[in-house]
């Protein structure tokens, strides 16, 4: 087998997020509902963007900010998305690159504009978040990298992008060519409204192509249809070779076939905005995982990553995870 030259390629919608404030009163007018995905066409996109107050543009997407997290914990990652032929497509290059995040997918020409994520943090810190999908969507079998995908350690899938059939098809791509490589393949389920869309296809893909999944707690419960978030722990158990659970305030559990690992919510001063907190626990598990570290020791970490993006405006670290890994003794 060859070794890897990547720790973790992401696969995901790339989008630029774009934040603002907001009370409840707004997302009640507005007919939102609060704390979850919902997706928009453009013209919805337009209509809200006007009536949000001020906002903070910063390039986002699930798996992205996922992968953007690895490069701050100074691990070796690169990134597969579509954008547009735009300005807005620059932005979310440039900025990714930035990173030191590895990322060349040709935008589209004459297509869609770029995907945009905007976002409402109220003030109790739950994110309301509103997609148009653009350029995003057209993401298709040809555009996997083979080459970046034979050469990470772990392949991540991030769930919102599994509504196209072409996505679903390139999902399938990608895990053959990370398993005929020796490779591993992660999934996060994303959002259980998405998990509702596509529950058996999910159970599928899980089953037959999945080594790592990611999941919140009410994502695995919908997963399985239940309510007991027990049931569902148990359930997912030998489907996938790792199931990592989170649950916010109450910690994460990690589920194995012949284990069970419960860690709990790393300590923050103050909630401020929950957007990435599970992006970002999915970089540091991951990162762990990739250096070969024992499963408790990659919940911590993904623990940590997951309180420092929460404690602040956006769903991008700003602070080095390299060095808070390295004060709280988890490097």
């Amino acid at each position: 087998m060859t070794a890897a030259t990547l720790d973790v390629v992401g696969i995901g919608n790339a989008i630029v997020d774009v934040l603002a404030r907001a009370d409840d009163a707004f997302i009640a007018a507005e007919n939102l509902a609060k704390g979850t995905m919902t997706l928009i066409d453009e013209p919805r996109a337009h209509r809200l963007y006007e009536r949000m107050g001020p906002g903070i543009e910063a390039s986002g997407g699930s798996a992205a900010n996922t992968i953007a997290g690895i490069a701050s914990l100074g691990g070796k990652a690169a990134y597969i998305g579509k954008v547009a032929d735009d300005e807005l497509g620059e932005i979310f290059a440039h900025d990714l690159s930035a990173t030191g995040v590895h990322y060349k997918t040709p935008p589209l020409k004459g297509g869609p504009a770029t995907a945009r994520c905007l976002i409402l943090v109220t003030p109790d810190a739950q994110r309301t978040m509103n997609t148009f999908l653009g350029a995003s969507v057209e993401f298709q079998p040809g555009d996997v990298d083979r080459d970046l995908v034979a050469a990470a350690q772990v392949t991540y899938l991030e769930g919102y992008l599994f509504d196209r059939p072409l996505a679903k098809e390139a999902f399938r791509q990608a895990s053959q060519i990370a398993h005929e490589a020796a490779r591993k393949v992660s999934l996060t389920l994303s959002d259980p409204f998405c998990v509702d869309r596509h529950r058996a296809d999910f159970r599928d893909l899980i089953r037959g192509h999945v080594d790592i999944l990611f999941a919140n707690e009410a994502e695995i419960c919908s997963l399985y249809e239940t309510k007991d978030f027990e049931q569902a722990a148990a359930a997912v158990r030998g489907e996938a070779e790792i199931a990592v659970l989170t649950r916010s305030e109450k910690g994460a559990t990690v589920v194995t076939a012949k284990d069970r690992v419960v860690i709990p919510a790393a300590p923050v001063a103050k909630v401020i905005d929950t957007t990435g907190a599970g992006d970002l626990f999915a970089s540091g598990f991951l990162h762990g995982f990739t250096q070969g570290k024992p499963l408790a020791h990659c919940a911590r970490l993904g623990a940590l990553c997951a309180a420092e993006i929460i404690a602040h405006f956006g769903a991008r670290p700003e602070t080095s995870l390299k060095d808070l890994a390295a004060k709280a003794g988890l490097a």
